[in-house]
């Protein structure tokens, strides 16, 4: 390896030992060799720390860190401090990767000079059976020139776990310890300080879904989203790109109400979920978004509600019709 790896991978480990073998192997079986494999292991109670130590007994580019828990935030910007990579990269330590990923992603970074690239996702179950693709922006083109075209900013995912990023990006940037969505505060921050984006739609990403993280609880800690997007809308006049108030508006849409309203239905308690949906309706006057804007969103190229499955599009029509009625469900 060389003096400065190309890429630093940061796996933060919470009590995952049933998948963190899965994970690493997808990882140091690369076909890109010239990396490093920063895996934090943030508190864990179970046996994670015993296979790590076998990774690392067998593979000199391994670098165990413990800590006590601080959550996902933490244990990332610990590998960030630590990171010597070119690149820096994020796997969470229950999901795995195409063993081409990063080789094809640093290629692409080199081939248009672009300080991130991002490749598509797809979700997977206990079994590893692919049931769900997570495409990101299909119609855009290989290389993203931001100051041409600013679509992707308006319409992204903000997983950490899908992208490459330069690590200069991370001179003035960290996750933001103490919030839910630390991504959704983060990545569009990076975006903005970028010139250029390069993106495969290939799903080299697997995201593990577990059957219990569907009904798991959800609670006022929802209401970090608009925390997170709040940072990004103030960050955004700030930037560069701060003309493209159409893509702003399109970011404060998929993130601020349809991202949101997709994390409420779960919510349990009805006076909860009558506060949060107070919060929401005070967000999308303060932005003055309109029911026609929230119902004509566009990703895609493609309508986002008629794109939907038919039980969640009706879920979202009869929202936005009344959003007292989602107390209902």
């Amino acid at each position: 390896m060389s003096i400065q790896p190309k890429i630093s991978v940061i796996v933060p480990v919470y009590n995952t030992e049933k998948y963190l073998s899965k994970c690493l192997d997808s990882i140091v079986n690369q076909t890109l060799k010239d990396i490093e494999v920063i895996v934090v292991n943030d508190g864990s109670k179970d046996d994670s720390q015993e296979i790590i130590d076998e990774f690392v007994s067998n593979d000199s580019r391994i670098i165990s860190i413990q800590k006590e828990n601080g959550g996902l935030s933490d244990a990332r910007n610990f590998g960030i401090d630590k990171a010597k990579g070119e690149f820096i990269a994020f796997v969470d330590s229950d999901d795995y990767i195409d063993v081409t990923m990063f080789e094809k992603m640093v290629d692409l970074s080199v081939q248009h000079q672009s300080e991130i690239v991002l490749c598509d996702l797809v979700k997977v179950d206990e079994n590893g059976t692919e049931f769900r693709d997570l495409p990101q922006s299909p119609q855009l083109p290989e290389k993203i020139v931001l100051s041409n075209d600013f679509t992707i900013f308006g319409e992204m995912s903000c997983f950490a776990c899908n992208k490459i990023f330069k690590k200069s990006l991370f001179e003035n940037h960290r996750f933001r310890k103490g919030i839910h969505f630390e991504d959704i505060e983060l990545i569009p921050k990076l975006v903005l300080d970028s010139s250029i984006i390069s993106k495969i739609n290939e799903p080299f990403y697997k995201y593990f879904e577990r059957q219990d993280s569907i009904t798991k609880t959800h609670t006022e800690k929802g209401l970090d989203m608009f925390v997170a997007v709040n940072e990004v809308i103030n960050y955004f006049y700030q930037s560069k790109y701060n003309t493209f108030a159409t893509e702003l508006k399109r970011f404060q849409i998929i993130q601020g109400y349809y991202s949101y309203l997709a994390y409420l239905a779960y919510v349990k308690d009805k006076n909860l979920k009558r506060k949060m949906l107070n919060v929401l309706n005070d967000f999308l006057k303060a932005n003055n978004l309109t029911k026609k804007e929230l119902k004509n969103y566009k990703r895609f190229d493609k309508n986002y509600l008629n794109s939907l499955p038919l039980k969640k599009r009706f879920f979202y029509y009869i929202v936005l019709i009344n959003p007292q009625l989602l107390l209902k469900f």
